[in-house]
C-alpha cells in the first residue's frame, strides 16, 4: 500500500512527508534513484529508503528536513484538484457525526477532485465498500488518480451518471451529498439508504440550506440539524500563547438528518413534531391549534 501508516521505516513505493525550515513541506513517493529538488537543495530518495521515520535529513546543501508520514489532513490539503477540496475540520466532524467506519458501505454524489471520496475509504477500510457519483469525466478521471496514488481505489466504486435518474444501491449505511442543489435529489438519496440511515451536505450559503431544510422535511428526514465548524490554531509557545493571525472560518454550512419509517399512530405524533419530521403543513396545523388553544 504506498500510504502505508503502519511502518516504521520508510520503504520504496511508500508516500513521504519532507518538512523543513518555516514548516516547508513536500509529499512525494519514495521510488529507488529519484530526487526530490527543493529551493533549499537536492535530497535523494535511495537516502531516505530504509530510514526510521522522524529522522532528520539532510540536502545537499545540508538544509535539514523531518522524514515523515504524512497524515490524513496532510495528505488532502496537498490534494491535486480541479475543484474546491473538502477541508480536514468539516471532513472530521462528518466521519464522526454519521459513525463512518469500518466495513460500512457508504455513497457520495459530486466526487471532484476525490477529497471525501479518499477520507470514506480510508475510514470503512479494506472490508468497506464507497459508492461515488460523478456526472463529469474529468472530475471522476482525477479522483481516481489520486485515489490510486494512495492505494485506497480498490475500495471505491466509480460511477458516472446524472444522479437525478436515481441509484442502484440500497441500504446505505450514510450518503454525503455534494452537490450545489440538493434538495432535487433528497427522494433519490432515501431511496438509497436504510431506514435510520445519515445524510449529510456541504453548501456555501444560507439560501441553499433554507431550500433543502423544506425538502427534507418533505421527505420524512428527521433529527435535522446544520451548523458549521470554525477552526483557530494557537502559537505553541509556552511564555506566549495566543492565537495565530490567521484561522480557517466558514468553508460551509452542514445539513445532517436521518431516514425514518413513521407509523400512522397518533401516539406519535408528539415525537415527530419534536424530530422535525411532521410536514410543513401539518405542522402549520399543529402550530394554529396551539395558538387557539392559548387564547
Amino acid at each position: 500500500m504506498p500510504w502505508n501508516l503502519n511502518s516504521t521505516h520508510a520503504q520504496a513505493g511508500d508516500i513521504a512527508q519532507l518538512v523543513g525550515l518555516r514548516h516547508k513541506h513536500f509529499i512525494i513517493t519514495l521510488v529507488p534513484g529519484g530526487e526530490l529538488h527543493t529551493h533549499r537543495g537536492i535530497l535523494k530518495h535511495d537516502d531516505l529508503i530504509g530510514r526510521p521515520w522522524g529522522s532528520q535529513v539532510f540536502s545537499h546543501q545540508d538544509s535539514p528536513f523531518f522524514l515523515l508520514q504524512p497524515s490524513l489532513a496532510d495528505v488532502l490539503t496537498e490534494l491535486p484538484r480541479n475543484t474546491q477540496i473538502m477541508y480536514p475540520k468539516d471532513i472530521g466532524f462528518i466521519l464522526s457525526t454519521m459513525s463512518v467506519g469500518p466495513g460500512q458501505r457508504v455513497m457520495e454524489a459530486g466526487t471532484g477532485s476525490g477529497s471525501m471520496t479518499i477520507a470514506l475509504a480510508y475510514a470503512v477500510g479494506p472490508e468497506g465498500r464507497v459508492v461515488t457519483y460523478e456526472r463529469r469525466p474529468e472530475f471522476q478521471q482525477l479522483a481516481r488518480k489520486n485515489l490510486t496514488r494512495l492505494g485506497l481505489e480498490g475500495r471505491v466504486d466509480f460511477k458516472l451518471g446524472d444522479i437525478l435518474d436515481g441509484f442502484l444501491e440500497t441500504d446505505m449505511d450514510a450518503f454525503f451529498l455534494d452537490v450545489p442543489n440538493p434538495w432535487d435529489y433528497v427522494v433519490q438519496v432515501r431511496a438509497a439508504l436504510k431506514p435510520g440511515g445519515f445524510f449529510c451536505n456541504l453548501v456555501p450559503t444560507f439560501n441553499q440550506v433554507e431550500t433543502l431544510l423544506y425538502a427534507l422535511r418533505r421527505t420524512l428526514f428527521a433529527f435535522i440539524e446544520v451548523c458549521e465548524i470554525m477552526l483557530r490554531y494557537y502559537k505553541p509557545e509556552p511564555t506566549r500563547l495566543r492565537p495565530t493571525d490567521r484561522m480557517v472560518a466558514h468553508t460551509g454550512f452542514l445539513t445532517f438528518a436521518r431516514r425514518i419509517e413513521p407509523s400512522n399512530d397518533a401516539r406519535g405524533r408528539d415525537l415527530l413534531k419534536e424530530a422535525g419530521a411532521l410536514g410543513l403543513e401539518e405542522k402549520g396545523e399543529d402550530e394554529d391549534a396551539e395558538a387557539e388553544s392559548d387564547r
